[in-house]
């Protein structure tokens, strides 16, 4: 049913969207009507909408559509017209040719055309004050998405009365590549109009961090997830909140319709239409560079070329929906699928078994549906992607707890769905060990991962996804609504995730003052962690768990962190890992823990895993290479009081510590200088830290190295603490269900900071409670 409304109604909750929720459909006949547009998004926040009388502002998708509001079941419809220049400039050129390629790591070149960011501005602005045309008094506003970046901040000198969020559904690059936009002070000002900023991951919620500090200078914090930033403009300071929001599915709904007798006989129909395969591989994807798809059919031609597997036996169904094809990028990328796909279909293709089933078009739901209930494996191979629904969608659909879903580590849903068989899609050889690992999983195994990964997704669904962010968005508007100028403080308003001491400065970070009860949001943090089947607990050890000394092997962790360690590796499904830049020798000397304790040495290029060594294997180049190291930096070491040499097994460590400030700076700039003259940047890592600089051989982070110990104890969830600048690594690798620890001062992505040793084993000691209190759901 469709009914027109009055251009004067306001409403409490406005949605704007770049594309209505409703198509608009012409009939051979020349009648037209509006039909409800399938999508999580409308599928989230319909109830909401209902519930708060809401309307939704967006582009019909057709250039010249008239604008008059109107109603199609129950949703009120604000349409905004674009004209055929708007979509060319506005939509197709700054959006999709400039702002797409640039937050996808420049896969493909951006192109910056100011005719484009002229009529972008103009666009936005239109969307703006349609906006703050159809909000009530004091409504809340959600904007989303990199086409409308500009909308939160002309809504708020429109409207400065209004709660206004904003979404980001894409990636939010690092600073390196979004310093490449030519008008990037403006897109952080635009959005800095909200007072809620939502982003997928929470690397991304970072990557703005990091953009709004070098661009515009505000003062930012670590907050759980994200960051709280103090914005300064004509209505005085405000607290904005930019942190990760992972969006999700309709899970319950995609479940039920697997379940649908129709859904199930059309999946026995496909698998018998391809041949009655014993795997059949499928790939989901709108044709898009990003997508990762010449990469996934190179490593299964290659597969099918090494007899790694057979066209009799195995067959990929690739649906590759049609996407932007006005765009040069996108008829090219088309016609180089077509041909990989002809090329390998002609090698290997046998009668009645086709190598690859490709398809061009887009599928209705209900086929989709039984696509995933065929599917024996999901092929996600995603370069660069913000979240991928589809990964969502076939596990919500795999009802029978059978499949795999290959997963690239590139996609926000990796950061959620750890249980699936991770792969770098740019490492061909990664890539086909991957595809083997599924193809090949016992069925006892695929079940142990897909249960793990639908509990996931049931428990995080779109609707809480939704909540979650109106109710962060409620919470901040109503602060800053209660709250002065002259009171305004990082913080005020909230519980502090640091201690009552503001943060303040870009370079460093204050440490909090000592405290002996931790912050409500902490405790609810760490009470999340305790729920996880399988809990990870990393810790660096000097400055973490043990104060900093002036002799190294003196070193020794607090007996309170020693209690509060054994009590956590004592639990059931908890395994506890110290991390550290120490040799792996020097750390278990100092630490002293049980076997049972898991050890990690120089950065990641040693492991103790459980009574197992592990240790870098070095060729005679990289030997050459340690013996020239230990030269240059023996001879600098000599030469300056009190600087010393500590040797690793991949490098060595120049420690400036006990010297004083001019010997310090000397010392290192001699040692960075005659390195890099003597060695290939290539063949050796850098790392400064705290008044130590590290060179190794051998290139591993701490991030690495905990990805290795997540996967080592299959964790659902990581708890990370550490002090040093090399342990911001780890802090980068963790995901929206982990928890970072900075101990002491500095810039930090970590969630929660804590001022030193004493207060890291203060928080240990109320994990450790919380395990024992809620404890974990069994482990399968």
């Amino acid at each position: 049913m469709t009914g027109s409304e009055s251009h004067s109604e306001r409403y409490d909750l406005v949605v704007v969207s770049n594309r209505l929720p409703v198509d608009h459909v012409v009939a051979p006949d020349g009648t037209s009507e509006w039909r409800r547009s399938p999508g999580g998004l409308v599928t989230a926040l319909e109830p909401v909408m209902h519930a708060n009388g809401g309307v939704w502002i967006g582009w019909a998708g057709s250039p010249d559509v008239g604008e008059e509001p109107f109603e199609l079941d129950g949703l009120h419809i604000q349409p905004v017209s674009l004209s055929s220049d708007d979509v060319e400039h506005y939509y197709e050129g700054f959006s999709n040719d400039t702002i797409w390629p640039l937050y996808h790591d420049v896969i493909s070149p951006p192109s910056y055309h100011r005719e484009w960011w002229d009529r972008y501005v103009t666009v936005n602005r239109r969307f703006a004050e349609a906006a703050a045309d159809r909000a009530a008094d004091g409504a809340t506003v959600w904007v989303h998405d990199y086409q409308l970046q500009l909308v939160p901040r002309m809504l708020r000198e429109l409207r400065p009365d209004l709660a206004i969020g904003f979404f980001d559904h894409i990636p939010f690059p690092p600073y390196g590549i979004f310093a490449q936009l030519p008008w990037r002070v403006q897109v952080i000002d635009g959005l800095l109009g909200a007072d809620v900023i939502g982003f997928q991951r929470v690397r991304d919620a970072a990557n703005f961090a990091e953009s709004v500090r070098r661009l515009n200078g505000a003062n930012t914090r670590a907050i759980h997830r994200g960051s709280e930033i103090e914005v300064v403009d004509g209505g005085g300071r405000r607290r904005v909140i930019a942190k990760s929001f992972p969006i999700s599915i309709d899970t319950a709904s995609f479940e039920r319709l697997a379940r649908t007798p129709e859904v199930q006989e059309r999946a026995r129909e496909i698998r018998k239409g391809l041949g009655d395969p014993k795997c059949i591989i499928l790939g989901v994807d709108r044709l898009d560079y990003t997508k990762g798809i010449a990469h996934r059919l190179k490593a299964f031609g290659e597969l099918l070329e090494d007899g790694e597997l057979s066209a009799d036996d195995v067959t990929l169904v690739q649906v590759a929906s049609p996407s932007r094809e006005r765009v040069e990028a996108y008829v090219q990328l088309r016609d180089e699928i077509e041909l990989m796909v002809g090329r390998i279909n002609g090698d290997y293709s046998t009668l009645g078994h086709p190598a690859i089933n490709y398809h061009h078009h887009g599928y209705p739901q209900e086929e989709m549906a039984a696509l995933y209930v065929a599917a024996d494996v999901m092929l996600v191979t995603a370069l660069r992607d913000g979240m991928n629904l589809v990964a969502k969608e076939y596990v919500a659909s795999r009802f029978d707890e059978d499949g795999v879903l290959v997963l690239s580590e590139f996609t926000g849903a990796a950061d959620e769905l750890r249980r699936a068989v991770l792969v770098n899609p740019h490492d061909i050889d990664g890539l086909k060990e991957g595809i083997l690992e599924a193809v090949r999983m016992p069925r006892q195994e695929r079940r142990k991962r897909m249960r793990a990964m639908r509990r996931r997704v049931a428990e995080h669904d779109v609707a809480r996804w939704s909540q979650e962010f109106l109710e962060t968005l409620a919470h901040i508007a109503h602060a800053r609504s209660a709250q002065t100028e002259e009171q305004w403080r990082p913080g005020a308003s909230l519980r502090s995730d640091f201690s009552a001491r503001p943060t303040r400065g870009t370079i460093d970070v204050e440490a909090p003052l000592p405290y002996t009860t931790l912050p409500d949001s902490l405790i609810e943090a760490l009470r999340e962690l305790a729920r996880q089947p399988r809990l990870l607990v990393t810790l660096d050890f000097d400055g973490t768990l043990a104060p900093e000394v002036d002799d190294p092997d003196t070193a020794r962790a607090l007996p309170e962190a020693r209690e509060a360690v054994l009590r956590l590796a004592a639990l059931p499904g908890t395994r506890v890992a110290l991390m550290s830049g120490r040799a792996l020798a020097s750390l278990d000397a100092v630490a002293g823990f049980p076997p049972d304790v898991l050890l990690v040495g120089s950065h990641g290029a040693e492991f103790r895993l459980d009574n197992e060594n592990v240790l870098a294997q070095l060729g005679p180049d990289d030997e050459a290479d340690l013996a020239t190291l230990e030269r240059i930096l023996d001879r600098i070491a000599g030469e300056h009081e009190r600087v010393w040499v500590e040797r690793k097994p991949v490098g060595f460590a120049l420690h400036t510590r006990l010297a004083d400030e001019e010997n310090s700076r000397v010392a290192r700039l001699l040692a960075l200088g005659e390195v890099g003259a003597a060695l290939d940047p290539e063949d050796v890592k850098i790392r400064e830290g705290k008044n130590v600089l590290e060179f190794s051989i051998r290139g591993s982070t701490k991030g690495e190295a905990l990805e290795h110990l997540r996967n080592y104890t299959r964790a659902d969830a990581v708890f990370f603490a550490g002090d040093d600048v090399t342990d911001e690594d780890a802090f980068a690798a963790l995901g929206p269900e982990d928890v970072g620890l900075k101990s002491g001062p500095g810039v930090t992505l970590a969630n929660f900071r804590v001022p030193g040793p004493a207060e890291v084993a203060l928080v240990l000691a109320r994990l450790a409670e919380c395990r024992e209190q809620e404890g974990p759901p069994p482990v399968d």
